[in-house]
């Protein structure tokens, strides 16, 4: 206990008294390692079980950084969350989240965690971040995060997005339109977003 009190006082960001969704906000710009260290105090500063319940309800909101960052938590709170993140698996919006995490929880690399979800969850989970990059991230940024993309052509990538049917999917792809350099790919983007938004193909 006298651990944890000593852990909760170390919050240099002073995020300890916020909400899990206020906390996760105050982190979004911290480097990964002081991120850490602000969810440690926070984590410290609670019952373990009620802030993994914070986490997962500031997870599922419509702020997809968040949901990411949220996630980042729970890797920092381990163990004790597994009962609870393995609980949301068929929660369509945290799925590709807890996939990941719970290989990583069993001990796959981080690197090959991917490999736990479908193409269509890292689809889903592609066009999610590419939300929060939309959303709190630069121009440049949206458009590197087309390599990450499981496809290996854009035209592919177009095609998966628009089936798998993220409510985020039109905005996205009017945001990487905007932002892309090649006016022939942009075009292309633009088209896409039209047909989702239209319903057409």
């Amino acid at each position: 206990k006298l651990e944890q009190i000593c852990v909760a006082a170390q919050s240099p960001a002073g995020n300890i008294e916020q909400s899990a969704e206020d906390m996760l906000r105050g982190c979004a710009q911290l480097r990964p390692n002081a991120a850490r260290a602000e969810y440690r105090a926070w984590l410290a500063a609670r019952p373990v079980g009620n802030a993994v319940t914070e986490l997962l309800d500031a997870a599922r909101g419509d702020d997809a950084l968040l949901r990411g960052l949220a996630f980042e938590a729970l890797r920092v709170v381990g163990a004790p969350a597994e009962p609870d993140v393995r609980a949301v698996v068929d929660e369509p919006t945290l799925r590709p989240y807890a996939l990941l995490w719970l290989a990583e929880h069993d001990g796959v690399d981080p690197e090959d965690a991917h490999e736990a979800l479908t193409r269509e969850e890292a689809t889903w989970l592609w066009v999610d971040t590419a939300a929060a990059v939309a959303d709190h991230g630069e121009a440049p940024m949206l458009v590197r995060h087309l390599e990450s993309a499981v496809q290996p052509t854009v035209p592919a990538l177009l095609d998966e997005v628009r089936a798998v049917g993220h409510p985020r999917t039109v905005q996205v792809l009017v945001a990487l339109a905007a932002a892309h350099p090649d006016p022939a790919l942009a075009k292309a983007v633009r088209r896409a977003a039209f047909q989702v938004h239209t319903g057409g193909n």
